[in-house]
Formats: structure tokens, sequence, C-alpha cells
């Protein structure tokens, strides 16, 4: 799809057959969210939908009052929507691109890509897609469009939202709602929700392309513990396989998983180890035969196996379109998993291709479908490949473990693969600018339903100076997932790998964010449960002012906290009083690298010790952070489980709620559990009491109860 072109359609717009006449088939599914049919829909070529998570049956006919009604056109092959935005509409989301965090005049592919660098298509075409569009109007009310198609695809938003589709005609669903953080609700009810993840995942991670051999990776392991660095996981990428080959280890360099796994955990450890959908084309080697045999592999179009050559050289693909396929690559994880394997990382997954110049396999090649997912070619089947990849690996790992709490991290992404795992922003690069780019990606991430992400902290490709690691580590413990990553051929990335200043910067930064676990923790509950993510851009503190709609320097953890990064310039700030805090003894105004963080007037934040891995987390003892507002009162909570597991779906979990008022000058502040059936033993409490005039600490005390006097 050409530039030229896509100024055709639009310099020819008026000339072109559309209709907003409403569909028979159109539908109030939920309250305020209505689903719209062109007239030439066809259900098999675009069902079943891969973004909802079932039908929703109608409650109702759209009324003629509804204000969002998508115009349907076709102009040649392609098939093409457009709904009206009013002057002044913010919008976001759009999953993942480069560029700012307000999406207006962007023009964005839907097309999964290996992109490394952002380098390819001006950064507007990455790994993931997401067909999704947030808009927030001028009064603060908001809406959402769905766009419910796989196929390739062009967002244009500008005077219009306009989805240009290579695929046949779609229905478009849209969502009307009084806040953006009601539409995000919303969505999760169509697309689904994620998950808890296990508390571990939540800790620092450290990963290279490549940690080999097994010594080297104990010695990474080794260095952390010994410097008193906090890290929870050490990550394996593909150089730990035999030739590249998936479910296999050479056997030169990691001569024993199982053992090297054992080391890890003795040490507190959890582990992640690669997985890519490509196959090497080998006879001899299990996985292939064993694909050979059951005619698991994608086609090419005249119905012969695809090859196309990625790391292992030439590869075939798996069909995760089959049901046979899906099994089959299911049941791989028994064995990789028995060798004490904790997570997987699906890379590649696009999927990618090397040496063509679409990065990919072609648009003509076959998925056979089978059961619900009809035949169809990868033009259609594309965008989900690696959604399927990673559900069915999901699906493998609970096999193995049903009582754990899996972790998957995907690069290649589709919207509601949240459902399934995790994410980050591909292949960065070690500049300020990708630097800089990490925050509007990642929050957009997060309003298009993904809000597990980050991104590679000190940049993937390229050396990284030590001003830029420590600038990225500061800020990058406050991601929602967060890991450090190089590539081969960069320089060493490790905290302590740019000398002492950096690695007592990288230090401070994490000890902030394992104290800060408590509070991160209820906020991957909440947004499990509600949609709302956990980074989310500062407008969220006042939806009505508009202000603060391009405002990507700066974000906010939950609705509480405020990250101020210290490269920020005259950021733009929400009304009200937010304080400075200090988290684990820094100074962050008096620091050059460690970002502001500032907490809500009215708001108390729970944070715990000061621990090196997730294995040392305990909800015991807290310190309650606390700014009262004008009124003297401020509230907050906590929310706690086993932190693995699914016990926390039978009510095995725990909600704490905190407040604090104030009388005759004398604040009073209260703990109670408010809900579930977990126990726990009486919690120790002290409490950091910011005011005007500083902060005031208390004692350490027992009980449901604390009273602080001051004037």
């Amino acid at each position: 799809m050409t530039r030229n072109f896509l100024s055709f359609i639009l310099l020819f717009l008026t000339l072109t057959v559309a209709s907003e006449a409403k569909d028979q088939r159109d539908k109030l599914i939920a309250r305020q969210v209505a689903v719209f049919y062109p007239s030439d829909f066809d259900s098999v070529a675009n069902m079943p939908s891969f973004a909802l998570i079932k039908e929703f049956p109608a409650i109702g006919k759209v009324p003629d009052s509804w204000k969002l009604n998508p115009v349907f056109f076709h102009s040649g092959k392609y098939s093409c929507v457009s709904l009206p935005v009013k002057k002044g509409t913010s919008l976001y989301g759009s999953g993942e691109t480069t560029g700012s965090l307000l999406r207006n005049g962007n023009d964005i592919t839907l097309w999964n890509t290996d992109n490394f660098n952002y380098a390819g298509f001006d950064g507007k075409q990455l790994y993931q897609s997401h067909p999704w569009v947030l808009g927030v109007n001028v009064d603060g009310t908001a809406f959402g469009i769905i766009a419910d198609n796989t196929w390739k695809q062009k967002l244009i938003l500008n005077d219009s939202i306009k989805f240009i589709s290579e695929g046949p005609a779609f229905r478009v669903i849209v969502i009307q709602k009084d806040s953006p953080q009601a539409v995000l609700t919303a969505l999760s009810e169509l697309v689904g929700k994620m998950d808890l993840p296990p508390l571990w995942s939540l800790g620092y991670q450290q990963c290279r392309y490549s940690y080999f051999p097994d010594s080297r990776v104990k010695q990474i392991a080794d260095e952390f513990r010994n410097r008193k660095i906090p890290c929870d996981v050490i990550w394996f990428d593909i150089d730990y396989m035999d030739k590249f080959k998936v479910f296999t280890f050479d056997k030169n360099i990691f001569p024993d998983p199982k053992g090297l796994n054992d080391y890890l955990h003795d040490r507190s450890f959890k582990t992640i180890w690669m997985i890519d959908p490509g196959i090497k084309a080998e006879e001899g080697y299990m996985v292939y035969d064993s694909g050979s045999k059951g005619n698991h592999w994608i086609k090419d179009k005249n119905g012969k196996d695809f090859v196309g050559k990625v790391w292992p050289g030439d590869c075939k693909f798996p069909d995760f379109t089959r049901p046979q396929t899906q099994k089959w690559w299911s049941d791989f994880y028994k064995d990789f998993m028995a060798t004490g394997i904790d997570g997987v990382w699906n890379d590649m997954n696009e999927p990618s291709v090397f040496e063509v110049d679409s990065k990919t396999m072609p648009i003509d090649n076959q998925h056979r479908g089978g059961e619900l997912l009809p035949p169809g070619p990868h033009l259609r089947y594309h965008n989900v490949y690696g959604m399927l990849m990673i559900k069915f690996s999901r699906e493998g790992i609970l096999k193995v473990h049903p009582d754990k709490r899996p972790f998957i991290l995907s690069r290649s992404g589709y919207l509601g693969s949240h459902r399934y795992g995790a994410t980050w922003t591909g292949d960065n690069m070690a500049s300020t600018d990708h630097l800089r780019l990490s925050i509007p990606m990642s929050l957009n991430l997060g309003l298009s339903g993904q809000f597990f992400n980050g991104a590679d902290i000190g940049g993937f490709a390229e050396n990284t100076t030590p001003e830029l690691f420590g600038q990225w580590i500061a800020l990058g413990v406050f991601y929602p997932f967060s890991r450090g990553h190089a590539c081969k051929g960069s320089n060493d990335k490790e905290p302590w790998a740019f000398g002492p200043e950096i690695e007592k910067v990288s230090q401070m930064a994490l000890n902030r964010r394992y104290r800060l676990l408590p509070y991160l923790y209820t906020l991957f509950q909440e947004a499990s449960s509600t949609g709302v993510p956990v980074m989310r851009p500062i407008f969220f503190a006042d939806i009505k002012d508009t202000t603060l709609r391009r405002e990507e320097q700066s974000f906010l953890l939950g609705k509480d906290l405020m990250v101020i990064p210290k490269w920020a310039k005259n950021p733009a700030m929400p009304k009200g009083i937010w304080r400075n805090i200090s988290i684990a003894g820094e100074n962050s105004q008096n620091d050059q690298y460690q970002p502001d963080v500032k907490i809500r007037e009215g708001a108390i934040v729970p944070v715990g010790k000061c621990i090196q891995n997730t294995t040392e987390y305990s909800t015991d003892s807290l310190t309650l952070i606390i700014s009262t507002n004008a009124n003297g009162f401020a509230e907050g909570r906590l929310y706690e489980d086993a932190g693995d597991g699914f016990g926390y779906k039978r009510g095995q979990y725990a909600f704490w709620t905190f407040s604090a008022s104030t009388k005759s000058g004398v604040v009073t502040v209260k703990a109670r559990k408010s809900e579930g059936r977990l126990s726990s033993k009486p919690k120790m409490f002290k409490v950091m009491l910011y005011t005007k005039n500083g902060v005031i600490e208390s004692s350490w005390k027992k009980g449901p109860v604390l009273n602080i006097k001051f004037r």
C-alpha cells in the first residue's frame, strides 16, 4: 500500500461509494458499546474475532442519538471505514509505534515487522498491531474504536479515524464513556483481562544476546548477589541452543541445563529461555521430523511446505491455525520445562524471515485452519501469528505446571495478546532519543490493553555510555516490565559494567523499585481487574485539563505517584499538591540520575523493605508514605496474595485499606483488612508523613491504629 495511493483515497473520498446507513446487524452489546457492520460483511472472512474473548449478544438496538457512526466504503481492493473526530479531540492507543504520545496526525501500518533499531518505515511499522484508538474529547469524555480485522491495514489519524484494509469488509466496535479510564475498563471486558503474573516477574531482570557458556551465566548471577544489587531473573537468548534449534541445548556450552537452573534457583534467581517459531529444516532433528510427519508446516501458494531463512538457516514454520499443530507445539514444553525453566521468551514471531525485502513470509502463503479457524492466506493470519504462538506456548506450560502462573514474553502481538503474555518494545538502540521514546511507547501500549510492557534498559543495539545507562536504569525501574538487555557485539551492560558511580546509581534505582513492590503489585491487581494500566499518562490525573494531553516526559504510576525523569524539561503538571518523596533513602532533588517521584495529596502509598529478590518479599512490615489533602485526609490500599498460583481466584487474597484523618493537630492512621480470605500475621507499620513543613517519621508499631502528633 503506497503513500500515493493513500493520498488518492483521501483526495477522492467524496467520489467513493460510502454507507453509514444502519445495518440490521448493528447492535448494542454492552452499556455504551455498539458494534457496526458493513452491508457486505462476510463472517467467514472475518470470524472468529481474535481481539474479542467471545461473541457478545445484543442487548438492544443502537439508538438514533448515538454520536460515533462509522462510514464504510471501498476503494478498489481496499475495505475502509471512517469515523469523524471533533476539533480538539486527543487520540491515543494504536499499539506499538514510535512518535509522540498524542497520535493525532499519524499514519500507522498495522503489519507486524521485525524492525531493528526502529530504522525502517519511519518507525511506524513495528512488531505489533493493535487496531484500536482511544479518543479523549475536550470535556474529558472518551471513546474507543476497535477495527475487528486481522488483515494488513493502515490507520490514519487526522480529522477522522480511518482504517484502510487489504482484506474484506470488516466490522467496527465503538465504546462511548464518560472518561478514558471507563473506556479502558470496557475494552478489557471485550478483549479480556490479564491474569496476575507471578510476583517474581515484577522484579528486575538481566539479559544479553547472549550469556554463554554456563560458567558466564553463573558469574553474572554471583556478581548480582555479591554486589548487593537486586535482581530476580537471568535470561537465555538463542546461543544456548544446538545450532539455534529450538527445544535443544548446546551440550558443549550448556551440558547440564537442569544443574544450571538448580544453581540459579539456589541463589534465588528465576530463568527465562528463548523459543523461536522457525524450525530448522534438518532431518534427524526431532522437532523437524515430528513436524513433517504431522504435516504441521505453513504451505506456500502451491501447497508445498514454505521454507524461509532465520537464525538456523532454512526453516519451516508451524501453522498455529491447525488444532493438531497447536497440541503438537504445546506438548514440546513438557520436557523443556522439566529442566527447571521458569519462563519462556517467544521471539522472532512476527514471523521474521531473513534475506527478503518484506522481512516475513509471502502474503499468499496458506494457513489451513481447522475447527473454529477457517483456512486463509498469510495476509489474514500474519498479524496474529505471534499471538497464536504464545497462546499455545502458555497452554503447554500450564499443562506442565498447572499450579503456577506462567510467564511468557512475546515480541509480536495483536490486540488481546495481553491475555497470554507480556511484551517489550523490541530492538531499540542505545540513544537518548530511544530512552525518551520509551515513555510514550510504553504508555500507548498500556492504553491499548497491554499494560505489562517495558523497553530494553540501556538500549539493545550499539554501545551504551555510562551517562546513558545511568539515566536509563534510573527511569527503567519504573517500567511495568523492567529488564536490562544488550545486543551481541555491544559493550557489557550490567549495572556494574560502567564503574562504581553507575553501579551505585543502579543499586539505588533498583532499591526504589523493590521497596515499591507492595504498591506495584497492588497496581498490577488493579490493572488485571479493571484494564486501567499500571503506567499512565499524566492527563489521567485530570482528564479535563487539556494542557496535560501532550505530556510524555513524565508519567503516573497508578493514580498516586508521578515519575519525572531528570532530563524532563518543563513537564506539564496537574493541579494540586504533589510532594517529592524519598523511597529508599535517596534525595532525588540533589541527584542527577534518580527521577523525582511525587505523591498526590490525599494518598497513602505502602512500601516494603529493601530486599535483593522477591523470595524475600513480605508485607509483614510496611512503611506508609502519606500526604494528606487540604482537609487533612488521605487513603490508600494494599493487595496481597501468595505471589504465584491461582488461589487468588478462589478468594485466597487480602485487601488492606489505609486511611489518615486529622483532628486538633493529630493525624490518626488506620489500617484494616477489608476483603479476602488470605490469612496474614499482624503487621508492623511505620509512617512517613509528608507535610508542607517537611517529613514526620513515626517509630514502628504493631496494630491497626497509629496516632501521630504534629503542629
